[in-house]
């Protein structure tokens, strides 16, 4: 008997030792999603390849995204609430101006991408990590979108390592504008992540799967709320005919501030797919759809996930689902998507919070005089709920540049959105002393019109 199970064991050891020496001498056997069309997905770069391809070591990117919106609330101080993607009505605004792009020598490799504009300051606000300790994250980290560095590895379809800063596809939009079928983002996109900072490896091991677990601080958190890193990973399926895309977000962490056993658990669940293809070109080119549906929750210190109890405090969970069809049409150069969602979200735990009321304390991304003076409440137990529906046309004369006009309608449970008196002041400015009896304008819904034009090179 011994000596049999010594036969057995010299054999697994012989067997590990050779899988190990196969898998060190494999190579890479082909590239991520190779010839899979990414092009007409949601949340991807629509073009083919880049201008500056042929650069050694080095691939430029450059984005430019500008809008002017009108809200037919019109609020006197022309701030947009409730919004990553929009900051400022009726005016022309300068969202984002990204410059950088990736490195890679042997097999080493980063990406530096910044971020100037309005969203370097919208997206990251509701991140009050910063409060944790010194050195005041919020602004180190503000003018960078993406910052990482890492090491590919030559097996299977590839394996990368990397370590910083990068963006979150939660919600299955892009943080960058030119990637997306709609500008404004509907509540399941604008209330999930648009980055992490931490650890991811991406495994490709075949040209149709990624998997990609995450090691990060929290859930759009520069900082840490509390001492466990958030864990996650994403689990992305693409089909070899370039027709259907399906993928899985899923994220565990403490992210409650001070309040270190409360857990939260969320899960994005996204499909698209491409159920039209014209190949003569001419009238409708081709035609897909995008759904996703998030469902998460947090429990403990006060909350009770999906259920109300009488002990633990009051359900706080997060549901949402959104849908969207686009069309091309004119050569692709041409395209009309229309969609939208829905958001249920007690507790308010992940509800964008109005500009300028996001928190009793004051709020270094918002250094304005009504900033925490009228905080929009998050307590257990506070309903929200909001829905929108949205249409555009695209004019796309190339793969480099979009012209962009949209129509949005969104509606909340409660006032949430700028009403003609603004949230800044009676007057719509700072420098106004605040009459004692004025109250940020908040109403339930708002009509807008957004006209953006999206330059990538």
């Amino acid at each position: 008997m011994q000596l049999h199970f010594q036969s057995n064991l010299k054999s697994l050891f012989v067997f590990l030792v050779l899988s190990y020496h196969t898998l060190l001498v494999a190579q890479q056997v082909g590239e991520p999603f190779e010839g899979i069309d990414q092009t007409w997905q949601n949340g991807s770069d629509r073009r083919d390849s880049s201008v500056f391809k042929n650069l050694p070591h080095f691939t430029p990117t450059i984005l430019i995204d500008a809008n002017y919106t009108y809200s037919f609330n019109n609020p006197n101080d022309n701030t947009v609430v409730g919004s990553t993607a929009l900051a400022r009505n009726n005016e022309v605004q300068l969202s984002a101006i990204h410059f950088g792009g990736d490195f890679f020598y042997n097999n080493t490799r980063a990406r530096i991408m910044t971020q100037f504009g309005t969203r370097s300051t919208v997206v990251p606000r509701n991140d009050f990590s910063p409060y944790r300790g010194q050195h005041d994250l919020a602004s180190v980290y503000r003018y960078l979108s993406e910052a990482y560095a890492g090491y590919h590895i030559n097996k299977w379809h590839g394996i990368n390592v990397d370590a910083g800063l990068f963006m979150s596809y939660i919600g299955l939009n892009s943080f960058y504008q030119a990637e997306n079928w709609e500008y404004q983002a509907s509540f399941t996109s604008d209330n999930t992540p648009w980055f992490f900072n931490g650890i991811r490896i991406q495994i490709f091991p075949n040209k149709n799967w990624k998997i990609e677990p995450w090691i990060i601080n929290g859930w759009q958190s520069y900082g840490k709320f509390n001492s466990m890193p958030g864990i996650g990973g994403n689990i992305t399926y693409m089909s070899s005919n370039s027709k259907f895309k399906a993928l899985t977000n899923n994220y565990y962490g403490t992210d409650a501030a001070g309040i270190p056993n409360r857990v939260r658990f969320h899960s994005d669940n996204s499909i698209l797919f491409k159920y039209f293809t014209n190949p003569v070109k001419k009238g409708i080119t081709k035609a897909a759809f995008s759904l996703t549906g998030d469902i998460g929750f947090e429990r403990g210190g006060g909350v009770n996930g999906f259920n109300t109890d009488a002990n633990k405090g009051p359900a706080q969970y997060f549901a949402s689902i959104m849908f969207y069809n686009r069309i091309w049409f004119a050569k692709n150069k041409m395209a009309w998507t229309i969609g939208g969602g829905y958001m249920e979200n007690p507790g308010r735990y992940l509800v964008l919070l109005p500009t300028g009321q996001a928190s009793a304390l004051p709020n270094p991304n918002n250094p304005t005089q009504t900033a925490g003076a009228f905080p929009f409440t998050a307590n257990p137990g506070d309903a929200f709920s909001g829905w929108d529906i949205s249409t555009n046309i695209d004019f796309m004369p190339s793969d480099n540049f979009t012209i962009r006009c949209e129509l949005v309608h969104r509606n909340s449970s409660v006032p949430y959105f700028a009403g003609k008196g603004g949230v800044t002041s009676q007057t719509g400015f700072t420098t106004t002393p605040l009459d004692p009896n004025w109250r940020p304008d908040l109403v339930k819904q708002e009509t807008r019109v957004i006209l953006a034009m999206l330059f990538r090179l």
